[in-house]
């Protein structure tokens, strides 16, 4: 069996792991083309793939978008070590015991190589009321604590029943359990300074915080969480957990790939803030697919010497 990937708090760098976080969509828009990715991005020494989960991305996106779920399915089959899943499902739109058998299934395909990240799901009205899905902020999170509860507890492999006020399930037991024990890890997104989804993700096993402001809503520019605000986000989840297991800290970034002093000194400016993953963005505004299949291909911006 499997143990959980995650970490304790690292000092500075020791430890420290780097993903690569791919929109589906676009130029990325090819299950295949996903698929092929992943194994560039393992071979290449990433420990890490993840795939955002969209429906439409934005009102007036005309672009391929592929299902992520599907999609790392592929994934799961043409590597072999690299950790891979959602950055974010957002839950408020999915069926939970559907979303039990699908977590299940591919972390069995994989043999227990498949995280979970959850959120509330961005933008709310070409993710949500543009299929007659609520898009109040209140009910999608209600929704996702919900949503939470019965995955969780249908991956227990014990009877289990639930009566929220969204999701009810009768008494059934839902088998094969995870790989991974105690289960399969769960991180939670949310854009600071919004204190409720650090809460939320103080009780699960991971976060990946993001800083959603004016103007990259007007233009989708390279950005990042400064450094100060992201020491304040790790202090507030670290004061708001309630457990002393291994938790990780993740961020996405930028880098050059070229080993130079600039990607050292970003990335191990959150690695001694507790920084656990190091997640690369490869956006359409970095660069084309053939740029980005070059970062890619320069490996992870290891500062550690490793």
């Amino acid at each position: 069996m499997t143990e959980s990937p995650s970490s304790a708090r690292p000092t500075g760098v020791a430890g420290l792991k780097y993903a690569i976080s791919v929109p589906p969509h676009g130029d990325y828009g090819d299950p295949k083309r996903l698929a092929e990715l992943a194994r560039e991005a393992e071979d290449a020494g990433w420990d890490g793939f993840f795939l955002w989960d969209h429906l439409m991305f934005m009102r007036g996106f005309n672009g391929p978008i592929v299902d992520p779920w599907i999609s790392l399915a592929a994934v799961a089959t043409r590597t072999r070590t690299i950790r891979f899943g959602t950055m974010v499902t957002p839950l408020a739109r999915r069926r939970p015991w559907k979303v039990a058998r699908e977590t299940v299934t591919l972390d069995h395909l994989s043999d227990g190589r498949f995280i979970l990240g959850v959120g509330l799901g961005y933008p709310a009205d070409s993710e949500f009321e543009d299929f007659g899905e609520d898009g109040d902020a209140r009910v999608r999170a209600d929704k996702l604590d919900e949503a939470l509860d019965i995955i969780v507890g249908l991956w227990s492999g014990e009877p289990f029943s639930y009566k929220g006020r969204y999701f009810q399930v009768e008494e059934c037991t839902f088998l094969p359990r995870p790989v991974q024990k105690p289960r399969i890890p769960i991180w939670v997104a949310g854009y600071w300074p919004n204190r409720r989804p650090f809460r939320r993700a103080a009780q699960w096993d991971g976060v990946l915080p993001g800083r959603l402001s004016l103007e990259r809503r007007k233009a989708w520019t390279p950005t990042m969480i400064p450094t100060e605000t992201y020491g304040e986000i790790v202090r507030y989840v670290e004061e708001n957990r309630s457990s002393d297991a291994p938790y990780d800290f993740a961020i996405g970034g930028y880098t050059d790939g070229d080993g130079g002093d600039r990607d050292r000194e970003r990335v191990t400016a959150y690695a001694d803030l507790g920084l656990t993953w190091w997640f690369e963005n490869l956006h359409g505004f970095r660069g084309g697919l053939d740029q980005m299949r070059e970062r890619i291909r320069l490996g992870p911006p290891r500062v550690d010497g490793v």
